[in-house]
């Protein structure tokens, strides 16, 4: 048997990082992590090939050569799933579909002639075996969860990983929250279920030399989601294979706010390698916070739990929404405000959505608030719109552009630096880069080139450098990662046409909805 995996690709300049990645020389972040999995999972005497539409084309002879391709993705793929699908259908090729997007709307894509859905540790051996017996089904589906302590180690020799500026790696599925906007109790549970820590560093010792890479990410849904467990067993063991195998690279993951309650958790998270954390903060509106469900955002002071994570050696990537049913057109100061105040350098401001799959949706179509047709069809970029807003549409765009027009502006951007760096407290056993600062020449005159010459934020971008090289030297290749990273998601903010939709709005009102000089930086 033949299988072809297809990762699709990922919509516009937005999530495939693209002003990033031409920065330090990779195609793109990730590694197609699902399929990769899925195709340990075939058997094994089957020829698999994988093409990652990220990184490669798909070839005129893939589909010829294919007996089946397999295909992945999440919502934000919908556009590049329904062209494979439709490509692999011209070809007469058959389609085995996955993953959270089909799983949520299988019923409403056609095209696919096996859905694999759910979690595929429970779901594709029976379609294995159905298939074998020359009579396998259109749906397999499961309310079951899957034991991924039996889940294999992914097929890397499938991909070539110096195309990919991160490993990645999950340890566990779920999540103990419900927050109405997200998918991932609806898909994995609120119980965290996780793999041994002899799992955990069999995948990561499976990928070769880890120095290809400036990180790894643990692509859980949150990674504290069980601490005792955490606490007792994984962390334990990484910081054990770190002390003896002499590992230096970094690891990030996602985590939630209260993870600042627990210093013990942060410190054994330090020492086993984890510097950058991804935290879901969402809004400094605790009417918001309560309306969305996002318990454990209340009842805290979010500025001063940002600071201790800091200073406690840990780097804030965090997301922010606005367009809760409960904000006013007060809420973009009050974003820009603390966004500034956090020192959080990248701070990814979204326009709130209602995917399939979450109580935030059943509540929009139950209300009639769902768009039709394509402005329903998110394609995952930051800035689009897919129901009714409270406060009206015009001014939840006008808002958000204002935020995040404001929050990248090179001299804006450089205080936030500054501030992060100031605070930060950089762990000494923890590398600041997968890669040795030899090896990051090549980036580095390309940010000269890019960021000190051509860009309109070069004056900052010199003042950054000298700064850090006068002041906190240790950290200056962190800075510089910080600023690439910023300057990615600047130019789209400012620049690309794919990102906002100005057509669908008339031009922003004389009158400001963000008083600039309200706004202070703690430097």
């Amino acid at each position: 048997m033949k299988i072809l995996l297809i990762y699709p690709k990922a919509p516009g300049v937005f999530w495939s990082m693209k002003h990033a990645m031409k920065l330090i020389g990779k195609k793109t972040v990730y590694p197609p992590l699902s399929l990769l999995t899925i195709a340990a999972m075939l058997p094994a005497d089957w020829h698999k090939r994988l093409v990652d539409l990220n990184v490669q084309s798909l070839g005129e002879n893939e589909l010829i050569w294919a007996d089946y391709v397999f295909l992945s993705g999440m919502y934000i793929h919908r556009t590049s799933m329904e062209d494979i699908i439709e490509k692999c259908n011209l070809a007469g090729v058959k389609v085995v579909g996955g993953g959270p997007f089909l799983t949520h709307e299988y019923e409403n894509i056609s095209g696919v002639d096996h859905f694999i859905l759910n979690e595929a540790e429970i779901t594709l051996p029976p379609f294995l075996s159905d298939l074998e017996a020359g009579c396998p089904k259109p749906v397999y589906t499961s309310s079951e969860f899957a034991d991924v302590s039996q889940t294999p180690i992914p097929m890397w020799d499938l991909v070539n990983l110096d195309y990919y500026a991160e490993g990645l790696i999950q340890y566990s599925r779920g999540c103990p929250y419900q927050c109405d906007f997200c998918d991932v109790t609806s898909l994995f549970g609120r119980l965290p279920r996780t793999k041994t820590p002899e799992q955990v560093i069999a995948e990561l010792e499976s990928m070769g030399d880890l120095k290809k890479f400036r990180a790894i990410f643990f692509a859980d849904d949150n990674l504290i989601g069980n601490k005792k467990q955490l606490k007792t067993t994984l962390l334990p063991a990484l910081i054990k294979w770190r002390k003896t195998n002499g590992v230096t690279i970094p690891f990030r993951t996602q985590v939630t706010i209260n993870l600042a309650d627990d210093q013990e958790l942060m410190d054994l998270m330090i020492e086993a390698g984890f510097k950058g954390i991804f935290i879901g903060i969402e809004t400094p509106s605790v009417d918001s916070l309560i309306a969305c469900k996002k318990k454990q955002n209340t009842k805290r002071d979010l500025i001063e739990n940002v600071k201790h994570l800091q200073r406690s050696g840990f780097d804030i990537y965090a997301g922010f929404i606005v367009g809760f049913d409960t904000d006013t057109a007060s809420i973009f100061q009050q974003q820009a405000e603390f966004i500034q105040e956090s020192g959080i350098v990248v701070a990814l401001v979204n326009i709130l959505k209602a995917p399939p799959g979450t109580e935030l949706r059943e509540r929009m179509a139950r209300e009639g608030r769902l768009f039709e047709g394509e402005r329903n069809d998110i394609s995952g970029s930051e800035g689009e719109i897919d129901f009714t807003p409270m406060m009206g549409e015009e001014t939840l765009y006008r808002g958000f552009k204002e935020v995040v027009r404001y929050i990248y502006k090179p001299t804006h951007l450089y205080k936030r630096v500054l501030t992060f760096l100031t605070r930060y407290r950089a762990p000494e056993e923890v590398h600041l880069s997968g890669q040795s600062l030899l090896d990051d020449v090549g980036p580095f005159l390309k940010s000269v080139y890019y960021l000190g010459i051509i860009d309109s934020g070069r004056f900052y971008y010199w003042k950054l450098v000298l700064w850090t090289l006068l002041k906190r030297p240790k950290l200056f290749q962190l800075a510089m990662e910080l600023w690439i990273v910023a300057y990615h998601y600047r130019k789209i903010y400012e620049d690309d046409p794919s990102f906002v939709l100005e057509e669908q709005y008339h031009e922003a009102q004389p009158s400001a909805l963000i008083d600039e000089e309200k706004i202070l930086t703690p430097v």
